[in-house]
C-alpha cells in the first residue's frame, strides 16, 4: 500500500492551537450563540477539513463564507480609512469596552479565506461544496432562530440591507437563504470552479 503524504503538515496543528485559544476566549467574552455565526461555524469545519484533508468539506466552507468574509475586511478597511462604518457589523473592533485581545480575535476574517482559497487549490474544489456550503448555512440560520433577536446572528431576524423582517420566520429565513445563495454562494461557486483545479479522484 502506498504511502499517504499529509497535505496540511503543519497548518492542521496551527489549527487545532487556534481552536485551544479562541474557543474559550469567544465563548467567555461573547457567548455561546455566538458560534453559530456562519463564518465561526466554518472554522471549526475548516479545522476538520484541514485534518482529514477533504476537498469537500474545503470546498463548502470556502462557498459558505468567502463573501461573508470580503465584506467583514471591506467594512473594517472602510473604517480604518474613513472613521465609519459601510456596510455595518464591525463596530465592535473599535469599542473599548470589549477586550482589545477579544477584538484582535475577530482578525481571523482576514487570514481565514488566504487559508481557504489556498487549501482548496491543493485539494482541488469539489463541486459538491455549492451544496454542502448553503445546507451548513441553512442549517445555522435555523439555529440562529434560538438566540435573542438582538443579536440578529447571521440575519436570522433582520435582513442585512433593509434592516427589516420579511414576515413570519419561515419566509424570513427562506428569503435570507435566497439572497445569501444569489449573492454569496453561487458567485463564489463559480469563481472556484474557475479559478481552482477540479478535486482530484482517488
Amino acid at each position: 500500500m502506498a504511502n499517504h503524504s499529509v497535505q496540511f503538515p503543519v497548518l492542521r496543528w496551527v489549527g487545532l492551537a487556534w481552536l485551544a485559544v479562541w474557543v474559550p476566549c469567544y465563548a467567555r467574552g461573547w457567548g455561546w450563540a455566538n458560534f453559530l455565526h456562519i463564518c465561526d461555524v466554518a472554522i471549526f469545519l475548516t479545522v476538520l477539513g484541514i485534518w482529514v484533508e477533504s476537498p469537500l468539506l474545503l470546498s463548502s466552507q470556502a462557498v459558505a463564507v468567502l463573501v461573508p468574509d470580503a465584506a467583514w475586511c471591506l467594512d473594517a478597511g472602510w473604517h480604518v480609512v474613513f472613521g465609519h462604518a459601510l456596510i455595518g457589523g464591525t463596530e465592535y473592533m473599535w469599542d473599548p469596552k470589549i477586550p482589545l485581545f477579544l477584538r484582535l480575535l475577530s482578525l481571523y476574517h482576514l487570514l481565514l479565506p488566504v487559508v481557504l482559497i489556498w487549501a482548496v487549490a491543493r485539494t482541488g474544489y469539489d463541486r459538491r461544496g455549492l451544496w454542502y456550503g448553503m445546507a451548513t448555512f441553512a442549517a445555522a440560520l435555523v439555529a440562529s432562530r434560538a438566540a435573542p433577536a438582538l443579536q440578529n446572528i447571521n440575519f436570522a431576524y433582520l435582513d442585512p440591507f433593509l434592516r427589516r423582517s420579511w414576515g413570519p420566520a419561515p419566509i424570513h429565513l427562506a428569503v435570507v437563504l435566497a439572497g445569501a445563495t444569489l449573492l454569496g454562494f453561487l458567485p463564489t461557486d463559480l469563481a472556484l470552479r474557475r479559478l481552482t483545479p477540479p478535486r482530484a479522484e482517488r
